[in-house]
This record gives C-alpha cells, structure tokens and sequence, in this order.
C-alpha cells in the first residue's frame, strides 16, 4: 500500500526533519515524558529510544500517551497562530482602520513578530493586507459608479493624492480610469495543509493555489493577461462558496464541488481536466491511464503537461495522478501535499 506508515526508522527521520508529509497520518509517543505529538511538533525532539510512533491519535491514547499542549495533536489540522488570529480579529472588526505599526504595537505585540508570522502565513505583512483591503473597497465603490471623493472616503484615505497612488499602484490606472476596467477579487483561504489564494468574478472561480507554489505569481500575471482583468483584494459570495466547500472536503465530509470553475485552456487541457474529475476520490490514476480514459493513449506526455497547467487545485483534482511505476510525481503545491490528500481522500472512501 502506498500510504502503510513506513518503519520507525524512517518516522524517526521524519520528526527530526518536522517533516509534514506525515502531519496527522503518524504521531510519536515520547516514553520519558508520556505524551504524544505531530511529527512536525517544534518542541525538543525526544531520543530515538524514547520514541514509539503510533498510526492515530487513537492508539497513541489508548497506549497511556497525553496529548502535548504545544503542537495540540488533537486539533484538526493544528491551530493558528495566536498572534495572528488576534490580528485578523482586529481587521474584521475595523476594516477600514488606516493600520500603522503604531496601532500594532498598541496591542502589545512586536511589529516585528507580525510580520514575520503574516508573511509565513499568508505572503504578505498586516499591514499590506490591511492596506489592500482599504484599496479593494475604494476599487469596488468605483466600480459602482460612485465619485473618485466618495469612493475616496469609503476607503478611508485621507489623501486625494495617496488614494490615487493607492490605486495607480494596485491596477497600474487612476481612479477615473477604474470603472473601465474588469475586475476580479482574490482572497486568502486557511487550509489544514496551509494558507490558499482563491482568485474569482461574481460568476466563476478562476484560481486556486497554495501560497508558497512558486509558479503563483507566473500564474496570476497570466490570468490578468488572459481575462483582460485586474485582480483586487476582496471577497465575492463564490469564495465564500469554495470556503465551505473545502471546509467541508478537509473534515471528511464530502469530496464535491459545486463552485463554477472558468476554465482555459486548449480543447484538449479542458478534456484532460474534465477527466480529472472523473476520478472517484480515493482511487489514482497515471498519467498513461488517463491518456486512455480519453481516447488518446499515446499521448501521456500531453496529459501531463495539461496536468500541470491546473491552476484550480483540489477541485480539479490532478493530485490524483501518480506515475506508472506508482510513485509520486510533480505537484505544483509540494509533494508532501500531494501525499497528504491523497491519504486523506482514501481515509473518506473507507468510510463511506
């Protein structure tokens, strides 16, 4: 079996490397204090002979072993960090704040500390995020035919100037110019295996990545290119949609989408990612396989490269695709991931 926990040997490895491949699929239990972790737990690692490794939460308890209060192994897909949630607390409840580092460290926080934490988390600072909501808003109000003053205003920049720099620099036009353009709104979706950026109109979902792939930024020029659109920082009802939709998919709920996806892509990239979801969840396929799935079994090489051109991660599934001989191949959002949901959509077709 692809995902049976290899030998101890290797788990071993694996902990002292904080290796998340393995995060929520094996646990080490630590014999000299008698409490268990993740293997990515960043406390003190525990002697080889003091380590026993477990396949669940489950047997790690029943063997007599705690639960550490510093990874917190019994929290689904670990918690945020505090810092950050008290952070994007302040944001929600004053979105239209002109942050300042002033303002963070009136919280009794370290500036430094923040960003270091947003960056890991999300890409970008705090107080960038907080800016390109204030920019999101002032774009939106334009768009709906309000006055360069009175969108202005509803983005709370005290400046004329600044909110025309603001806005010159977010979608490369000034404020008069905004109504002429389309626009799509991205936004940021916590994850159990890390932070996604969802990119989408009011009718479709274009975009959805992990973070840190590092084709994201190559990607997001090219849909701006493609769709004749700028991208600004917002929320439309079809990221709320895709954010239930993958709460649900990441508890083990369900495994299907029902989120308009706008596709691009040659006739033949739109055949290989239609036969992408075809693929029941927990079940793989290579990439020959499904070259044959769709009539064109010599062209392997093409399925791959339309594969990798996927740019709606989970919901077009090409995570599902290993190589002949079994093995993992490619995966834009790290291999790791690939292994991850693979393991987690076999976990939801047992349980069916």
């Amino acid at each position: 079996m692809l995902f049976d926990l290899p030998d101890d040997d290797v788990l071993y490895a694996a902990l002292i490397a904080r290796d998340p491949a393995y995060d929520g699929f094996a646990f080490v239990g630590v014999k000299s204090t008698g409490i268990f972790c993740r293997l990515t737990c960043p406390a003190r690692k525990p002697k080889r002979e003091n380590s026993v490794f477990y396949p669940s939460m489950v047997s790690a308890m029943e063997a007599g072993f705690r639960p550490c209060k510093r990874c917190r192994p019994l929290m689904q897909g670990g918690e945020k960090d505090p810092l950050v949630l008290k952070l994007l607390a302040a944001l929600e409840k004053e979105p239209d704040r002109k942050w300042s580092e002033g303002d963070v460290q009136a919280m009794n926080v370290d500036p430094s500390t923040v960003r270091r934490a947003f960056k890991r988390q999300f890409g970008i600072t705090f107080l960038e995020m907080a800016r390109l909501r204030r920019v999101g808003k002032g774009v939106d109000a334009l768009t709906n035919g309000e006055a360069v003053i009175e969108a202005q205003l509803d983005a709370s920049f005290g400046s004329g100037s600044g909110f025309r720099a603001a806005i010159t620099r977010q979608i490369g036009s000034n404020p008069s110019q905004a109504r002429k353009h389309q626009f799509l709104k991205a936004d940021w979706l916590d994850t159990p295996i890390g932070s996604m950026l969802a990119i989408a109109s009011r009718e479709a979902l274009y975009l959805l990545e992990f973070i840190d792939r590092p084709a994201l930024p190559n990607e997001i020029e090219r849909l701006k290119q493609l769709t004749s659109s700028e991208i600004i920082f917002g929320r439309t009802p079809l990221v709320d949609q895709v954010e239930q939709e993958l709460t649900a998919y990441f508890a083990g709920e369900t495994h299907t989408f029902a989120t308009p996806l706008a596709e691009f892509g040659s006739l033949f990239t739109r055949k290989v990612w239609d036969a992408l979801r075809d693929i029941p969840a927990g079940e793989l396929r290579s990439y020959s396989a499904l070259a044959a799935d769709i009539g064109q079994a010599t062209a392997s090489r093409a399925v791959a490269r339309a594969n990798g051109a996927n740019q709606i991660s989970i919901l077009i599934p090409c995570h599902r695709v290993i190589g002949a001989d079994g093995s993992l191949t490619g995966y834009g959002g790290g291999l790791w991931r690939k292994r991850w949901l693979i393991e987690h959509e076999r976990r939801m077709a047992l349980s069916r």
